[in-house]
């Protein structure tokens, strides 16, 4: 093997799809040096605000989603085919030796195009459905990454010798969280209270948001504080809406430093996409889950039912009304705050699914691609 090879993490445009790139890459360094991971994101400026801290370098793509209408379609085609010449470009000066799909539309181009030249690849795939990305791209792919095992049902069997379960890659710092007392210092919450965390993930959600806010004004936890992720887009709402709650909140619109947040989490309230399940079960979170309820696949319902049949979570399904999320969502919450035993059990069979070992498992599978060439 070269001094140094690239390996391309091909992929962006939202956390789910980014922090695993990251986990692996930060893996990768320790386990092989001599492999330099260099992102192939998008434009968005999520994937800026993430990536920019990491040190790692990050090559934004012009692609976009491609959006169900005339103009959607002719500016999803100009941006691929800009993109095919970024990307074709990059492939020959950088002559990767690995390019790691990290799902979405932002890992097609690259993906593509390096199997078309003999370049290895692999894909992470974490939720329970692969994405329509990855269905495209798994004849492409010499291995694909699962979270779960339940995502061969989902997958012809032709395919399914590729599937290696591996867990969804979180970063280490999230693997080995910090002292709570210190988290919660960080933070400005009170050491002395429980918290409940709120999470939409990186972009927030409004529903949640909302839903929560109303199940707050409803029943006010006794001996609780409020650690609420709104969402860079929500951050204001969200504030206002604490004026009228007596319990304690703070109210944070992104952080990347999510290890300080599962450190305080006594119980979370969140969505169940790919990296918020991994994270959860890695750090034995008891939680209530609301999948994202407009997706035409529904996978993160199926995320959701997983840690629900582990016991590790409560699934509800989100409505677009705050007062039908609120009504839903005290029978789930109100009980788990004043029972602590039901939340350590929870939260050992968040532990028991959980694989907190994942980016390393992705990064030797890298490495071994990268030594043999296939």
């Amino acid at each position: 093997m070269s001094q140094s090879q690239t390996i391309f993490l091909a992929g962006g445009g939202t956390g789910g799809h980014l922090y695993p790139g990251i986990a692996v890459a930060q893996a990768l360094k320790t386990l092989a040096p001599d492999l330099n991971p260099v992102f192939l994101a998008t434009r968005k400026e999520i994937d800026r605000v993430i990536l920019e801290p990491t040190g790692f370098e990050f090559i934004p793509q012009p692609v976009i989603p491609w959006k169900k209408s005339i103009s959607g379609t002719l500016r999803f085609a100009m941006a691929l085919r800009e993109t095919w010449d970024v990307v074709r470009k990059l492939i020959k000066d950088r002559k990767p030796a690995v390019v790691l799909g990290l799902g979405g539309y932002a890992a097609g181009p690259a993906v593509r195009m390096a199997s078309s030249k003999a370049i290895p690849t692999a894909l992470i795939n974490p939720d329970v459905i692969p994405g329509a990305a990855n269905k495209l791209l798994i004849k492409r792919a010499a291995a694909v990454c699962c979270q779960f095992e339940q995502t061969a049902n989902y997958v012809d069997s032709s395919l399914r010798t590729k599937l290696q379960v591996t867990g969804c890659p979180i970063r280490s710092d999230i693997r080995h969280l910090p002292p709570r007392d210190q988290a919660m210092s960080r933070l400005g919450l009170d050491p002395k209270m429980d918290t409940l965390v709120v999470t939409g993930a990186s972009l927030g959600a409004q529903t949640v948001n909302e839903g929560v806010l109303e199940f707050l004004k409803e029943v006010p936890p006794r001996g609780w504080q409020v650690l609420h992720l709104s969402g860079r887009d929500h951050g204001e709402a969200v504030r206002a809406g604490y004026k009228g709650v007596s319990t304690p909140a703070v109210v944070v619109d992104f952080t990347p430093d999510m290890a300080d947040v599962w450190a305080v989490a006594d119980l979370a309230v969140s969505r169940s996409g790919a990296s918020s399940c991994a994270e959860l079960t890695a750090c034995g979170i008891p939680s209530v889950l609301l999948p994202y309820p407009y997706h035409k696949d529904m996978h993160q319902r199926e995320n959701a039912k997983v840690l629900a049949e582990a016991g590790a979570a409560i699934l509800v399904d989100d409505e677009k009304d705050a007062k039908k999320n609120a009504q839903k969502l005290r029978p789930a919450i109100e009980p788990l705050l004043y029972d602590v035993v039901k939340r350590r059990t929870m939260s050992e069979a968040a532990r028991k699914i959980g694989k907190p070992d994942a980016a390393e498992n992705v990064a030797r599978l890298i490495t071994e691609l990268a030594r043999s060439g296939r």
